[in-house]
């Protein structure tokens, strides 16, 4: 999906690639307004900007920016990419589609994320939700109607929550696409905590992903 991926950059893995199958289903128009918040590498914004869309690219971490900045140059690719915290920057503006691949690792320093470092691409707090929350929150506000939110997270955060929350924010809301991977570093790492808190059985050696696809009505 993309070339450069700089040290303290999420780099594209499978829940990119899921999110991007996701991406692939949707009937985009040419000219569709879509914003990558987290964009990471850019990989998801390069995607949506082949297809003919007008991108806007969000991310917190500058060395994110940079990186999505140069892949976007050297894919020719049109991608306005913007240095902040979610939805900060693009707050007056309004979307048909909204891709999100947040932080969404449950992990055991409580209900904050750490300030820098490469963690902070996947750490979430205890629940593994204090970003994915934050985007249940605001991103219907910045869907036009028929707009979509594409949401890639983990089993072990809570989708079914999240379905719940998008539901109660007026949006039709579903699990559309699911893969099981084998545990990663950081998975495998925390795997004796996870187990202990019952987000992870004793016989179960993998994670799933899961997409959620929210639409506002029109």
């Amino acid at each position: 999906m993309t070339a450069l991926v700089p040290p303290g950059v999420y780099a594209p893995q499978e829940d990119t690639e899921l999110l991007a199958g996701a991406l692939s289903d949707e009937p985009l128009p040419p000219g569709a307004e879509v914003l990558d918040v987290g964009t990471g590498s850019g990989a998801l914004a390069l995607e949506a900007a082949r297809r003919g869309s007008r991108v806007t690219a969000v991310d917190v971490s500058w060395s994110a920016v940079w990186a999505a900045r140069l892949n976007a140059r050297l894919a020719g690719l049109p991608v306005r990419i913007r240095h902040g915290n979610l939805f900060e920057p693009v707050r007056e503006e309004t979307f048909d589609l909204i891709l999100a691949n947040p932080p969404y690792v449950p992990a055991p320093d409580g209900h904050r994320r750490p300030p820098r470092g490469a963690a902070r691409a996947w750490d979430a707090g205890g629940d593994g939700r204090l970003v994915v929350d934050r985007i249940c929150r605001e991103a219907p506000g910045l869907l036009r109607p028929g707009g979509v939110l594409l949401l890639v997270q983990s089993a072990l955060s809570g989708p079914d929550l999240t379905v719940g929350l998008l539901r109660a924010a007026g949006l039709k809301a579903a699990v559309t696409r699911r893969r099981r991977i084998a545990l990663g570093p950081v998975l495998r790492g925390r795997e004796r905590w996870l187990r202990e808190r019952g987000l992870l059985s004793a016989a179960d050696d993998k994670e799933e992903l899961v997409v959620v696809r929210a639409e506002l009505p029109v």
